[in-house]
């Protein structure tokens, strides 16, 4: 704090170069660093791992992750984009269900040697597998049960049926609300079954135009 900088100016150390400078969300072309100012910095990893140690520096986006991010292709990475497309293409196709082509193209990511199995299990996030997994019943038995009619006719008297573009707008804010608490994932989850209830109770088709 205290120095004086602007864009494009090197460091002492000749290392780094000053991209930006931004103070409360303005860009500046120069200025007396304050507290709270952000720069970014362009140099090699080694000078901003040394540079981004200082316990008085707040890193915002570490050297290490924007490395991961800045990796060039290898040689497998070919073959992933190949996958990746033929992936797309059955779920644009619908030739085999959504879950198939997923697992075909994982198998493939493991039998072409684009992964190992370790890496393969390291990629899985667990915690969103098993919370999925648990809302899966819970969708099953709101719509079996007809709590899924219960909550949609709540849903309709409160917001009426003169226009569709409200309803749609009720639904979204529901949506909103509990993709709060809960991951987007088993929202759709819960919310698809009462979706649909809604769309069939006033004649809406609930099939995207």
């Amino acid at each position: 704090m205290g120095e004086s900088v602007f864009t494009g100016m090197v460091t002492d150390s000749g290392e780094l170069v000053v991209i930006a400078i931004q103070r409360s969300g303005e860009d500046l072309t120069d200025a007396v660093l304050a507290a709270g100012d952000v720069l970014l910095l362009r140099g090699p990893w080694q000078a901003l791992d040394r540079n981004t140690a200082d316990p008085n520096v707040v890193v915002v986006d570490a050297p290490q992750l924007i490395r991961r991010q800045a990796v060039p292709m290898g040689p497998r990475a070919t073959t992933a984009l190949v996958i990746l497309a033929g992936m797309v293409v059955l779920l644009a196709t619908g030739i085999v269900p959504a879950a198939v082509a997923a697992l075909t193209a994982a198998a493939a990511m493991v039998l072409l040697r684009v992964l190992t199995v370790s890496q393969a299990h390291r990629s899985i996030s667990w915690t969103t597998l098993i919370l999925v997994g648990g809302m899966i019943p819970l969708s099953t038995a709101i719509q079996v049960s007809g709590a899924a009619d219960v909550i949609a006719n709540g849903l309709v008297a409160a917001v009426g049926t003169s226009s569709p573009y409200l309803l749609l707008f009720g639904i979204a804010v529901v949506t909103s609300v509990l993709g709060q608490l809960i991951s987007n994932m088993a929202t759709a989850l819960i919310l698809g079954p009462i979706a649909i209830a809604i769309a069939t109770e006033t004649g809406i088709s609930p099939l995207p135009c």
